[in-house]
């Protein structure tokens, strides 16, 4: 994570300084605003990987002798098969539908993806041994 720290806050500096001279040149509060907010969420980016490398440790891949083996971990369950994708893409249609046509459809559209999405959530649920 340390790498990728070090990158986005190359990133934060560079959107940093070039605002600066951006704002200060072009007298634009447009341009000026997005440089301003593209350097705040690569510096929170880069926050956020710094404090992942400070709290983890090294990663496998970090180091120059790290192998792939010693990060592999647990497989996971992946299901068969399930009715919920279906029912999420069926109720994100009819929601976008709904915005050209009117309220009512966009209503029952989110009411149909809101249960594809709850079902897919909780659909294989670990109930214990």
């Amino acid at each position: 994570m340390k790498t990728e720290a070090q990158l986005f806050a190359g990133v934060a500096g560079f959107f940093f300084v070039t605002g600066l001279g951006y704002g200060w040149f072009a007298q634009d509060p447009a341009g000026t605003a997005a440089l301003t907010v593209s350097f705040l969420m690569s510096g929170l980016i880069a926050l956020f990987f710094t404090r992942k490398y400070r709290l983890g440790g090294k990663r496998p891949e970090d180091r120059r002798r790290g192998e792939v083996a010693e990060r592999v971990g647990a497989l996971d369950f992946f299901p068969p098969r399930s009715a919920y994708p279906p029912v999420t893409a069926l109720g994100a249609a009819v929601a976008a539908l709904g915005v050209v046509y009117g309220l009512w459809l966009f209503v029952i559209g989110m009411g149909v993806l809101g249960a594809g999405v709850v079902g897919l959530v909780f659909e294989y649920v670990h109930r214990g041994e």
